[in-house]
């Protein structure tokens, strides 16, 4: 497939260039279910008048449907859309990104979308389709799957369907509520999780940061300490990953410790624990739910991030080396790559 692209690219350079801006048409409209000419075009950078060409061109063939809603995939648009997701990864050169951040890791499976989560939420929702997609090739029955908090998490959510693979299945957050919005807490996507696939759910009631008194004193209560020892049976966690600063902010961490934090160089945040650049533990903040080890023993580690502002967090808690699937966009996957090349 490979070979056959170069020489198209040689000899129908125009060919590849109207593939690939076909194909990022599909792809918008499929990860936006329904969405306008004019919103479209401004997502894609494009000017109505060509979109619109290109639009006929698409419904012409059968791949798109046009309501007075707007533009949604057709079944044979997203059947095409699925057969040519190989391809389309020959095409945005995403190949050569997975399999050297595969091998450099020695991870289990990467997942590199096209464009950049900081720029484009269409990104952030592909990124979202990609996660759950990965999510359901890995969940067997009667697992318990832990998930954390935060926007890319709740993407991956909005993308989960009806599974039977996941019912009987049971989702809970990996940790307590970070205090910010409640459509992006760990316990609100866990439910939604399970509401999305017929599986199961249990929540936790307790905020994410607590003082060594009152975590101490939580453990004692015999219903909490029994849901914490469910959650720690999970076996699958699917995870963001956040910038140190960036969570330490969010986080209320005090003053002092962010500057201990910025001074010991810390890149990246997750489960409660910052690492430096290579993948060392240099902080814990004391939380309720998965501990370090829980994650250690986990037999699918599944991490979803994004954007190029993100490329080294991720280096950094690929570097702790207890991943087995990457999930990201091909911005950061770039800033890896060029992190390692240097």
């Amino acid at each position: 497939m490979k070979e056959i692209l170069n020489i198209q690219k040689q000899l129908l350079p125009d060919l590849i260039d109207t593939m690939k801006k076909r194909y990022t048409i599909l792809q918008h409209i499929m990860v936006s279910g329904v969405v306008g000419r004019r919103t479209l075009a401004g997502s894609l950078n494009m000017t109505e008048r060509v979109l619109r060409g290109e639009v006929d061109f698409l419904k012409a063939q059968g791949l798109l449907e046009i309501e007075s809603s707007g533009m949604r995939i057709s079944d044979s648009g997203r059947h095409l859309l699925e057969s040519m997701e190989p391809l389309a990864k020959e095409l945005f050169g995403l190949n050569e990104l997975e399999e050297r951040i595969r091998l450099h890791f020695g991870l289990k499976q990467v997942v590199v979308v096209p464009g950049d989560s900081d720029v484009s939420s269409h990104t952030k929702k592909e990124l979202g389709r990609a996660g759950a997609a990965v999510l359901r090739k890995y969940v067997a029955h009667n697992e318990v799957i832990a998930v954390t908090g935060g926007s890319t998490m709740a993407e991956v959510a909005y993308h989960l369907t009806s599974s039977t693979s996941l019912k009987g299945s049971w989702f809970v957050p990996a940790r307590g509520g970070l205090g910010e919005s409640v459509e992006l807490q760990a316990n609100t996507i866990a439910s939604t999780m399970a509401k999305k696939t017929g599986a199961s759910y249990r929540l936790l009631h307790v905020p994410d940061h607590l003082g060594e008194e009152a975590y101490q004193s939580l453990m004692q209560d015999a219903t909490i300490s029994e849901i914490i020892d469910f959650i720690r049976r999970a076996r699958i966690v699917i995870h963001g990953i956040g910038e140190a600063m960036v969570m330490a902010r969010r986080r209320k961490v005090d003053e002092a410790t962010t500057a201990s934090l910025r001074a010991d160089g810390a890149y990246a945040e997750a489960f409660g624990y910052y690492f430096d650049r290579k993948g060392e533990i240099l902080h814990k903040m004391p939380t309720v739910g998965l501990r370090i080890e829980d994650i250690q023993q986990m037999d699918r580690v599944i991490g979803v991030a994004g954007g190029k502002s993100k490329g080294e967090a991720i280096a950094s808690i690929l570097q702790f080396g207890h991943e087995d699937i990457l999930v990201t966009d091909e911005a950061a996957a770039t800033e890896i790559v060029n992190m390692l090349s240097s």
